[in-house]
């Protein structure tokens, strides 16, 4: 068994490759400037308590269920609730989850490497236009760079779990790592960035309210990849003799680390180039941020480094994001993937063949909804505005369905797989600390409260407010 190809050679093979699904475009611009608009220092502390006091049992919950029942999140859920139908629904809902944020997910990995590319070719200056980014993602040559991302991830999933995801995180991982502490190096280096450190690690308490609380917890929860089912089914791939909760925390470490430094890559960059920056005038959007206000700051460099070196900074930045998305983007396709073969008998090749076919078709009426046809870009209205299906599918199953999926994981645990269950499978491969039987409380008590009111809120936020 220990020598399975479906399961991950050791330890730092799935931390690597969980820390792939983790780390994403959120971690490199989402996060450092929503600590920048929501306190600073103290938004940091919140998020490093929420990652510690409700993140951490839950990625425990998630690997324990996974490697104990040795099956996908829907083959988890079948065999803990002994088929239970209500139960086999909601399994069902954790696999449909990541095929929709696949579907989205590719067309901003698209985005990524086509920016990336067109750097290269010294198209710098033109992407720094305003009009530039409207006129790129209707391009005919989207669907180019389209063919090449998938072709990307069907070359890593092919060799599946060894031979491909964990072959591909060792790879790709330590080069992320090294790009983006390379980048934090060289921005740190330049005039009033100190002004950037200022905004980052200043606590601003003043700042703090319910829904910067709210922000914070949703950044620690979408950041570690937690209600995707990916958690579930990497634990389905761990050996018995692997620590779980070791390997808990050093997914923690790893992710919230990247984040840390991201942070000292990106606020005094934007304060570097542009010193009277307002913080709370930045966009809430990391589409908006890597794509429109990035390249001026790249442009901005080009008086005192000159164009090439300028725009070797901005491919750096963009390959950066670019490995970023396209490993999280093979560890949310690989939860589906593994389901169909699982649940339908099939090969992986022919289970990977579907669920790439139907990402594509997704990712094309994705990509086709901001203008080319006008019903993807009308395609449903609510919170008094129009929405694309692009848009739809970010509200539903990114910012509204993980944290109802991490709170249906809890009830499970408590309710049907019951958590002496859970506190075994922790305990078969370390000792019993702290960790555990903190988890062992927090699951059944006060984190499905907390996931079932922001549940709530993003609901009433998301589609019902005018």
């Amino acid at each position: 068994m220990q020598n399975s190809p479906d399961q991950f050679s050791s330890k730092i093979g799935f931390v690597l490759a969980a820390a792939g699904s983790a780390v994403g475009i959120g971690n490199l611009v989402a996060f450092p400037v929503a600590a920048a608009k929501n306190g600073g220092g103290a938004f940091l502390l919140l998020y490093i308590f929420f990652v510690v006091a409700i993140c951490l049992p839950l990625i425990l919950a998630e690997l324990s269920l996974g490697r104990a029942t040795g099956k996908n999140p829907l083959g988890a859920f079948k065999q803990v609730s002994k088929n239970n139908k209500l139960w086999a629904f909601a399994g069902a809902l954790s696999l449909v989850t990541p095929f929709m944020i696949a579907v989205f997910y590719s067309v901003l990995t698209v985005w990524l490497l086509g920016y990336f590319l067109l750097v290269l070719l010294g198209q710098l200056d033109q992407l720094a236009t305003p009009v530039y980014f409207g006129g790129f993602i209707t391009s005919p040559w989207i669907f180019a760079y389209l063919a090449g991302v998938i072709g990307m991830v069907v070359l890593v999933l092919k060799g599946g779990v060894r031979n491909g995801i964990e072959k591909a995180s060792r790879l790709l991982m330590p080069m992320l790592f090294i790009m983006l502490i390379g980048l934090a190096v060289f921005v740190l280096t330049l005039p009033n960035a100190s002004a950037g450190l200022k905004f980052y690690f200043t606590p601003q308490l003043d700042r703090i309210t319910w829904s910067v609380v709210n922000g914070a917890l949703s950044q620690a929860f979408f950041s570690l990849s937690l209600g995707m089912g990916i958690l579930i089914t990497y634990g389905s791939y761990l050996r018995k003799q692997d620590n779980l909760v070791q390997s808990a925390k050093m997914l923690a470490i790893t992710d919230t680390g990247v984040a840390l430094v991201a942070g000292l890559m990106t606020l005094p960059a934007i304060f570097a180039i542009y010193p009277n920056t307002n913080p709370s005038e930045l966009s809430d959007s990391s589409v908006g941020l890597i794509f429109s206000f990035f390249p001026n700051i790249f442009m901005a460099m080009v008086p005192r480094f000159g164009y090439l070196i300028s725009s070797f900074i901005a491919a750096m930045f963009f390959l950066l994001a670019f490995v970023a998305a396209i490993t999280s983007l093979v560890s949310i396709i690989e939860v589906p993937v593994a389901a169909l073969k699982a649940q339908g008998q099939q090969t992986r090749n022919k289970a990977l063949g579907l669920v790439i076919a139907g990402v594509l078709v997704g990712a094309v009426l994705s990509a086709l909804s901001f203008g080319q046809v006008k019903w993807l870009s009308e395609f449903a209205f609510y919170s008094g505005a129009k929405k694309s299906l692009f848009d739809v599918l970010v509200d539903v199953f990114y910012d509204t369905i993980l944290p109802f999926n991490g709170l249906l994981i809890c009830l499970l645990v408590v309710w049907q797989w019951k958590r002496h269950n859970m506190a075994a499978e922790m305990a078969a491969s370390s000792q019993t600390g702290w960790l555990e039987r903190y988890t062992h409380f927090a699951v059944a008590f006060w984190i499905p409260a907390i996931l079932a009111t922001v549940f709530a809120i993003t609901v009433t936020t998301k589609f019902f407010s005018q």
